[in-house]
């Protein structure tokens, strides 16, 4: 064991609990079963097959309000792991289920056998017919799909709320929908082919002209038991017209029983039943989706009523006037939605029963939009609208940041209100859809239904199809309440059902949710008839059991989860996994929901008990050392959880007082250590990369790999050793070399001036000189500090930082320029925290730029380009990603190149200043998809604005990347 290596034991939970009725027993502590992960190893390979308690806990949670631990993760990486698995299932009588995004809100994406993981090695977007169709794999989020598709001017029908983090296999599979699709432009609707594994392990592609005639000789069987059912049903008009009637509003409850009328072959049956199938008939592997045309022009009001039923009356003129979405969004929700970044704080003081509509019309151009604007402005002006509050305009837009901004605040509508829920209590989503027609009366009922059992539920939804969403907290721990709930349920579902012949799962899929009242929707002879597709397509019942169909009338009840109190930062996460694909670890260890999720498992747990203990053993490496701290979860989440904070401050906890002095002594003596750190970089230029390979090698294993930086051989020289000579009294900005461009230099090999030598001589070719002050060594934008949880280090520098900020810019009156976007972010933003109150006073008085704003906004418009690259790709830091500047990296980029590119799986590097020299294993992963889409094609430059992160992306790809400020000053160059 390396010398400094910390107590795990550090990071128990230091208050006193009661342990949690659905905590892992202590007889699961060590995971999963040997013989079980030996036979999987053997089968597939042990890298594959994840078998710890940690493991299994971290996958034991989705957006649901259930909790199943599965007794092993396999994470498949092709067809053939998942047609291996699916045999071994058969032979041992396991069940196996399949987990992508585990967005799921009805518990689909658990199980409590082998789970599968179908999203790690499953992304990829292939583009067809000129953006007519597109093939995409099962892992691809919709957001990601959506993004290869925009420069062809198409879009993918379906549109969920939870588009940046969902996948298409379970889009398809749950027959997702969203704000758009309706019943038109679902998934049902816009399948042009799948190939899928049933659960025998046959796989079928139905693009196939032969695919009929193979699986005629593959599953004989099969195919006469679909036709069988197909002829039966067809027999009977009545059954025919009641499926028919059941489709005609939003509908995921049960199977597609219409893919039988729809279907003429049994590979056309298969496709239909797969969509909505909730990985119960088998695996999608891709899909084929025709698209839709992307309309640019958008029109958009969000308007204010004085209650629910009355805005649910406005919805059929919207409809009638053309509109592409109406949404709806109820008082709790718009209250609730004041936790989200952007939205109008007054929103807090609307009156209890006010309600928005977000109506929005788009078209192809602008004769078209204008149609529907005036045909918006004929139903506003028989409409009595309320402005409780001086945020409220009702009135339509086309400003894309307010537009973007309405819609921010629909798509967090679980989040936010999830997020304000009471400490303690889980979440449940409903989802149900009723005519249009009969919206009104149905919202009504709802209000008094939720009275009658003591809930004040939060309601939105797609109220131009019908369909409302609302959201219910309860004590999943306390058995009364969980009665309060299941009395609920029984009264919704029914007058859901006889009441209005609605459906009782509009988009989300039936799930464990709602299996219970399958058959109160749909009568017994439907309902037998979808039991016997499940027997027939899946005889040994190895798929998914009890997602879909169960005959347990308290199966809903089964599994709910407690959700135990956590650090304050992190307790309003309800597990929707959103955070989860901007994640630099989420292909290497955990992500933010998963950190959160193991978390409350330990408080879930006994003190000391043997499954606490080893949670904590593996979430030292798993959770804390591998995240990357770059907090871009914070902007991925709707209510702006920060786990990478979270995180910072375990690792506070993990100091030792000794380490916590060290730290601090090195902040006191920055000059002197900066000096000997450039005077190292040096010296170690001259011995070579192997000796120090070598040697920090030896170092990590003595002392600690999260202590000691592993030498990379991108680690380039030292840089010079003084800055350019500046002079103050022409200045008209003070200039401040971050300390990471005071140690290195220009990557190896790249002639021309240091950066620090660029950004004067550029400035002051545009007539805007800068200064660079005498007295910037030893000072520094404090992240070395803030980024590892030294506290008292973090401090002083954070001080030290302002007030020399404030003496150099006499008071602020001269804006602070930046060099590189990570302490541009340290000093704009993550010192203030830690600031004392007259620190906190001088720095409001500070205006800090990053140097990419500095150039784009001040210098662009007074230089002239004398030469240009051919092509550009650019890497947009996280910490532009906080500021907003990624489109000024962008706009230097274009000045630079005729070509620019931005990589559209670009994210955080995880370098995060000398991270990825600690856990070198990290940035590889973050930078994977990345890497193969810049090295797919040759570049003449590569451009980012923080030298750590052009270190991490040289060697993620090979190529030498630099700043854009040195690619500007070449560009202009007399």
């Amino acid at each position: 064991m390396p010398l400094l290596e910390p107590n795990p034991r550090s990071l128990r939970p230091g208050r006193k609990r009661t342990p949690a009725p659905d905590r892992v027993p202590d007889l699961q502590a060590r995971g999963t079963p040997r013989r079980l992960r030996e036979e999987l190893a053997a089968l597939i390979g042990p890298e594959k097959v994840l078998s710890g308690i940690s493991d299994l806990v971290r996958y034991a949670s989705d957006a649901s309000p259930y909790r199943f631990l599965p007794q092993v993760v396999v994470v498949a990486e092709d067809v053939d792991d998942v047609s291996a698995v699916l045999s071994y299932a058969h032979g041992k009588g396991r069940e196996v289920v399949f987990r992508a995004a585990g967005t799921s809100l009805n518990g689909q994406a658990q199980g409590e056998d082998i789970l599968v993981d179908v999203r790690r090695h499953w992304v990829g977007v292939e583009v067809l017919d000129d953006g007519a169709r597109a093939r995409v794999r099962p892992g691809t989020t919709v957001v990601r799909a959506n993004a290869a598709l925009a420069p062809y001017g198409r879009v993918l029908g379906p549109d969920p709320a939870s588009a940046v983090a969902c996948t298409l296999g379970g889009v398809v599979a749950n027959n997702a929908s969203g704000m758009t699709a309706g019943t038109t432009r679902n998934s049902y609707r816009t399948l042009s082919s799948l190939t899928f594994v049933l659960p025998s392990g046959t796989v079928v592609d139905t693009a196939d002209p032969e695919a009929d005639a193979e699986l005629a000789r593959a599953e004989p069987r099969l195919c006469a038991g679909l036709l069988a059912l197909k002829a039966e049903i067809e027999a009977d008009a009545g059954l025919t017209a009641r499926i028919r009637a059941k489709y005609e509003i939003k509908n995921t409850n049960g199977y597609r029983l219409d893919a039988f009328l729809d279907g003429a072959t049994p590979v056309e049956i298969l496709r239909g039943l797969m969509v909505g199938s909730e990985g119960t008939l088998g695996f999608i592997s891709e899909v084929v989706l025709d698209t839709l045309p992307l309309d640019r022009l958008v029109s958009t009001a969000l308007l204010f009523f004085p209650s629910l039923p009355a805005a649910a009356a406005a919805v059929p003129r919207f409809n009638e006037a053309g509109a592409l979405a109406v949404e709806l969004m109820d008082g709790n929700t718009l209250r609730a939605s004041v936790s989200v970044p952007g939205v109008p704080a007054d929103w807090a003081e609307l009156p209890r029963g006010t309600t928005a509509l977000l109506v929005e019309f788009r078209a192809p151009d602008e004769a078209a939009l204008a149609g529907y604007e005036a045909a918006a402005g004929a139903v506003l002006a028989g409409l009595d609208l309320v402005a409780p509050v001086p945020s409220v305009a009702n009135a339509f837009t086309r400003d894309a940041g307010t537009v973007a901004g309405y819609w921010k605040a629909r798509k967090a509508f679980v989040t936010a209100v999830g997020g304000s829920r009471p400490s303690g209590t889980t979440l449940i989503t409903e989802d149900f859809a009723v005519p249009p027609s009969r919206l009104a009366e149905a919202c009504a009922e709802l209000l008094d239904l939720q009275a009658r059992h003591g809930f004040d539920a939060a309601v939105a939804g797609h109220a131009a199809h019908g369909n409302l969403h609302f959201l219910l907290a309860f004590d999943a721990a306390d058995p009364s309440d969980v009665g309060r709930y299941a009395a609920f349920m029984d009264d919704f579902c029914k007058l859901t059902v006889e009441r209005f012949d609605g459906s009782l799962k509009a988009e989300h899929a039936t799930g464990r949710n709602i299996a219970p009242f399958l058959e109160l929707e749909w009568g017994p002879k439907a309902t037998e008839l979808m039991w016997r597709t499940k027997e027939l397509v899946d005889p040994d019942g190895i798929l998914a059991p009890r997602i879909v169909l169960d005959r347990d009338p308290q199966a809903h009840l089964r599994g709910l989860k407690t959700i135990p109190s956590v650090e304050r930062i992190a307790d309003p996460c309800i597990e929707c996994g959103f955070c989860e694909p901007t994640c630099p670890s989420h292909d290497l260890t955990t992500t933010p929901r998963q950190r959160i999720v193991l978390r409350r498992e330990m408080l879930r747990q006994a003190d000391g008990s043997p499954v606490e203990l080893r949670l904590l053993e593996a979430y030292g490496y798993d959770a804390v050392d591998t995240c990357a701290g770059d907090s871009t979860c914070k902007l991925a989440c709707p209510v702006g959880i920060d786990t990478g904070a979270l995180m910072k401050d375990f690792r506070h906890r993990r100091h030792s007082p000794r380490e916590e002095r060290t730290a601090a002594l090195a902040a006191r003596h920055f000059r002197t250590v900066e000096a000997s750190a450039r005077l190292a970089v040096g010296v170690a230029d001259k011995l070579g990369d192997g000796f120090l390979e070598r040697v920090t090698g030896l170092a990590r294993k003595a002392v600690r790999p999260d202590l000691v930086p592993e030498w990379l051989p991108e680690i380039p020289g030292a840089a010079p050793r003084r800055l350019p000579r500046t002079h103050r009294p022409a200045a008209v900005a003070v200039y401040y070399p971050a300390c990471v461009n005071r140690i290195f230099g220009n990557p190896d090999g790249t002639p021309g001036p240091s950066l620090p030598q660029a950004v004067v001589a550029v400035s002051a070719r545009a007539g805007r000189p800068v200064w660079i002050p005498d007295d910037v060594a030893g000072t520094c934008c404090a992240t070395i500090w803030h980024s590892k949880g030294y506290a008292e280090g973090n401090e002083l520098m954070a001080n030290r930082i302002v007030e020399a900020a404030w003496g150099w810019t006499a008071g602020g009156r001269l804006p602070l320029v930046v060099d590189a976007s990570s302490c541009t972010l340290g000093i704009a933003q993550e010192v203030v925290p830690y600031l004392t109150e007259d620190n906190r006073a001088l720095h409001a008085e500070l205006t800090v730029l990053d140097s990419l704003v500095w150039a784009a906004d001040t210098l662009l418009p007074r230089l002239e380009a004398r030469r240009k690259e051919g092509s550009a790709v650019v890497h947009p830091t996280c910490s532009m990603r906080h500021l907003g500047d990624t489109g000024h990296l962008t706009a230097v980029a274009e000045f630079c190149a005729e070509e620019v590119v931005v990589p559209a799986d670009a994210g955080c590097c995880a370098f995060a200043g000398d991270r990825g020299m600690l856990h070198p294993e990290l940035t590889a992963s973050a930078t994977a998809r990345e890497a193969a889409e810049v090295t797919a094609r040759p570049f003449d430059a590569h451009l980012s604005a923080n030298r750590m992160c052009e270190i991490g992306m040289d060697r993620a790809t090979g190529r030498r990347y630099r700043s854009a400020l040195l690619a500007l000053e070449r560009a202009t160059r007399p």
